[in-house]
């Protein structure tokens, strides 16, 4: 079995396309899933599409702790409406340590969405039917 790790994940498109019309290509099953780079309804079924979709790879909490925080601090000029301040990063790491999925979204300008996402692999400890995508 390989190491306890997280796959990160980011999509930022325009929010037509999440729901082009209604929701099927975000769900396991259909045709256009696998491939689609919009986030999964179920955050977990990360790990069902082409491993093309991983941004990297952390079997460090701290690191991916720092990616998320990176991402999420490029684009907050850009949101919109009401958020919560970002996250205490020895907090999201604890979380991490303790194999939680770390999953945010949020509406920027111009109707676009970012969807930022630490998926637990190896194995996901809700779903552990999930074949992790890439070691």
């Amino acid at each position: 079995m390989a190491t306890p790790h997280h796959h990160a994940y980011l999509w930022l498109g325009h929010g037509d396309i999440l729901v082009k019309p209604g929701d099927a290509h975000r769900r396991p099953g259909h045709p256009e899933f696998p491939s689609a780079p919009v986030m999964p309804l179920e955050s977990a079924d990360w790990l069902l599409k082409t491993p093309t979709h991983i941004r990297a790879t952390f079997p460090h909490p701290r690191n991916a702790t720092d990616w998320y925080l990176e991402h999420l601090t490029q684009h907050a000029p850009a949101f919109t409406g009401s958020y919560a301040p970002p996250p205490d990063p020895a907090q999201l790491t604890r979380r991490l340590e303790g194999r939680h999925d770390i999953v945010g979204g949020w509406w920027l300008t111009g109707g676009r969405f970012l969807s930022l996402n630490l998926i637990a692999c190896a194995p996901h400890p809700l779903r552990p039917h999930h074949a992790c995508p890439a070691p």
